[in-house]
């Protein structure tokens, strides 16, 4: 058995039921990214907690693209990864970093909730197909549910949080569409790793210029945090991601993604403490039963 045929690239031919496993389990490894945020910011400065990261992850890229010896991405394919990397490997880490300072992880998660509605949107775009009506119709219900919580809990205006939390939704939708769609005829790993890599410069000038500006105090829980989200957050779970979209196509993944959020509530109580209002696991909750819906609808 070669290197290249290792745990990294799992057999490509068409399992629909292994893609689901895949695309889920990465789906539960991105719902403690917030958590794990959160605890990183306990001893990082939100612009050196998001350069950090990217530089670890780039760093464990490299290492996984010289032992299986990956060749170049193909030329074709470097506008795409230019989108992942900019959308997964530094705008959605640095937004969402800069929207925990002052908004709660559950109520992050919440809005995050958006996303596969973003990601079907971008993707029907790329593609020039449609999901069906069904499954626009209850990914449509779930957004405008995130959209009212978000707004009930600021007295009807969204808050500087909130605008980078949005803002997080569209960049990542984007390189989630474009990761599935490479991710089709690239192995999923590949996708992220050459995305975090190509976003490398960025983060480590950002790394550099931040951390003499921003306090550094290694206590336990930052660097549990640091490393959850450089190694799982910024590379692992994109791996399984990816390569579950790589099988089932974006827009039967994306329906996967409205359990983060809920999940992410379950980490926010356990394991940071935070109180719930009513309305977040209520608004969670409507999210989840979507996927319900858009599970038994078939793309077009």
């Amino acid at each position: 058995m070669t290197a290249e045929s290792s745990v990294l690239t799992p057999p490509r031919a068409p399992a629909p039921a292994n893609g689901t496993l895949l695309a889920a389990l990465g789906v539960a490894a991105f719902s403690f990214s917030f958590p794990g945020t959160v605890w990183a910011l306990d001893g990082f400065g939100p612009w050196s907690a998001t350069g950090v990261r990217g530089v670890l992850a780039a760093a464990i890229a490299v290492a996984a693209l010289l032992w299986t010896r990956a060749p170049l991405p193909a030329r074709t394919d470097r506008i795409a990864l230019a989108v992942v990397a900019g959308g997964c490997g530094i705008g959605f880490p640095l937004l969402t970093t800069l929207a925990l300072q002052t908004s709660s992880t559950a109520h992050s998660a919440v809005v995050i909730g958006v996303l596969p509605m973003a990601t079907a949107t971008i993707s029907a775009l790329l593609t020039r197909r449609s999901p069906s009506k069904v499954f626009w119709a209850a990914a449509g219900t779930g957004a405008l549910g995130v959209i009212a919580f978000t707004l009930s809990q600021n007295h009807g205006r969204p808050t500087v949080g909130d605008l980078y939390l949005f803002g997080a939704l569209l960049v990542c939708a984007a390189g989630y569409a474009e990761g599935g769609r490479l991710a089709a005829h690239m192995p999923g790993w590949r996708v992220i790793a050459w995305g975090v890599v190509i976003a490398a410069p960025v983060n480590l000038a950002v790394s550099l210029w931040a951390l003499p500006h921003e306090p550094v105090h290694l206590t336990a829980k930052a660097v549990l945090g640091m490393a959850y989200i450089a190694a799982v957050s910024q590379f692992g779970a994109f791996v399984l991601w990816y390569q579950g979209m790589g099988r089932i196509g974006v827009p039967r993944a994306s329906r996967l993604q409205p359990a983060q959020p809920l999940l992410t509530l379950v980490w926010a109580v356990l394991l940071l403490g935070e109180h719930l209002s009513p309305a977040a696991p209520l608004t969670a909750v409507v999210v989840l039963a979507c996927i319900v819906v858009t599970q038994r609808a078939r793309a077009s």
